[in-house]
């Protein structure tokens, strides 16, 4: 059994504080992939290179407390390719991705838009470059599990308040249809979806910190395992982890029957 987890870390030193990395020690976890690591590597201890009996990979952002990406993995892989090439998203740190045979996993962090007009732009050109670069992976012959914050609720039933967020960056229409087209298009499968089609609130990945949002469950899905359909058929249980707080996110973890070569 393959067992993956993803979690927005929001940064790695306050999770870490908050226990993230004893956590993850009792989850008989392969991989761990986290994002929002808002770390260099000159901030990186000794504990956050090597946690929980992992070796971690990391893509850091250029600009001090920002984005950032990292693969913790059990068992060293055969290749780790930093950034997709593009140097705008590079420069910030949102791909990383770690080859085990015929298996590769990526940590990926999709821009957020919320913070103005220039930002959800730069969305938006993620999402154009980015897509040509799904179509390719999708046909490499390879299988693939993509993990991360992909910042897009994808449907009505991924977010508490979809009516008020219709015009909100994280559910408007051109990124749910992006989205859309990467699944039925590209071919590319929502891991969480194929084993839970229906659920609603029990799917929340985060929560905002302003008001009640944690407390009253007003949360979206975000955070997604996407995955190809040779490996996504092989996915078997999902669980996501929301008795302690390490971060704004929780962690979605999916074991598959399948095994590293």
């Amino acid at each position: 059994m393959l067992r993956v987890i993803t979690l927005n870390l929001n940064g790695i030193r306050s999770a870490a504080a908050k226990g993230v990395f004893r956590w993850l020690a009792r989850q008989k976890a392969d991989i761990f992939c986290v994002q929002e690591i808002k770390a260099q590597a000159s901030d990186m201890t000794a504990e956050l290179l090597a946690a929980a009996g992992f070796r971690g990979y990391f893509h850091y952002a250029e600009k001090k407390g920002y984005s950032g990406v990292g693969l913790y993995c059990r068992r060293e892989p055969d290749r780790v390719i930093e950034g997709l090439g593009i140097r705008e998203f590079d420069a910030e740190g949102r791909y990383l991705r770690a080859d085990f045979g015929k298996l590769s996993v990526i940590s990926v962090y999709l821009p957020s838009g919320s913070s103005g007009e220039h930002r959800q732009q730069s969305k938006f050109r993620f999402m154009e470059q980015v897509y040509p670069h799904l179509a390719r992976l999708a046909k490499e012959g390879r299988e693939f599990i993509l993990c991360g914050d992909w910042n897009i609720a994808h449907r009505e039933i991924d977010l508490k308040n979809w009516r008020g967020n219709q015009k909100n960056s994280g559910f408007l229409p051109e990124e749910r249809q992006w989205l859309t087209r990467v699944f039925d298009d590209l071919g590319w499968v929502d891991v969480y979806r194929r084993l839970h089609p229906d659920t609603t609130g029990e799917a929340y990945t985060w929560w905002s910190n302003r008001g009640q949002a944690w407390a009253k469950n007003v949360g979206w899905r975000i955070d997604y395992q996407i995955a190809t359909p040779g490996i996504a058929a092989r996915a078997r249980k999902v669980k996501i982890f929301k008795d302690q707080r390490f971060s704004d996110h929780a962690p979605l973890t999916i074991d598959y029957d399948y095994k590293l070569d």
